[in-house]
């Protein structure tokens, strides 16, 4: 026998594409906010079947779209009351903080989508994939 240890076989490495693919329609859909849907619809679809690296990374694109339509809702009514009031200047305020807020929401969308893609490129789970933040 020989004192030479063989290396255990690696572990199977889990599919990175259709997480790439997701990522990439959402920063797309900052343009357009059609391929944002598709993406979540491939998120959802495909989040049962993927091993639990990829599972953190779709339930990180979920929770990132849901997150941000919240708070893109939020900040639209912000701005939809304020606009009839801001005849008599008492709705300035809040269409101001309305639309602060819903561009806050396409710069953190776009943070979160980076800030996955970098780690998918990594081969990494998402570490926080229930975080809110970032």
């Amino acid at each position: 026998m020989s004192d030479i240890m063989t290396p255990a076989p690696a572990a199977p490495s889990e599919d990175r594409t259709m997480p790439a693919v997701v990522y990439g329609l959402y920063l797309l859909g900052l343009a357009n906010g059609l391929t944002i849907l598709i993406g979540l619809i491939i998120a959802y679809a495909n989040r049962s079947g993927a091993g639990p690296m990829m599972a953190s990374h779709y339930t990180f694109q979920i929770r990132t779209f849901w997150l941000s339509i919240g708070w893109f809702v939020i900040g639209l009514v912000m701005m939809l009351f304020g606009i009839p009031l801001s005849i008599v200047l008492i709705g300035i305020p809040a269409v101001m903080l309305g639309v602060f807020i819903m561009g806050a929401v396409g710069v953190w969308f776009a943070v979160r989508c980076v800030l996955g893609v970098i780690y998918l490129a990594r081969g990494e789970a998402y570490p926080r994939p229930n975080n809110w933040l970032i």
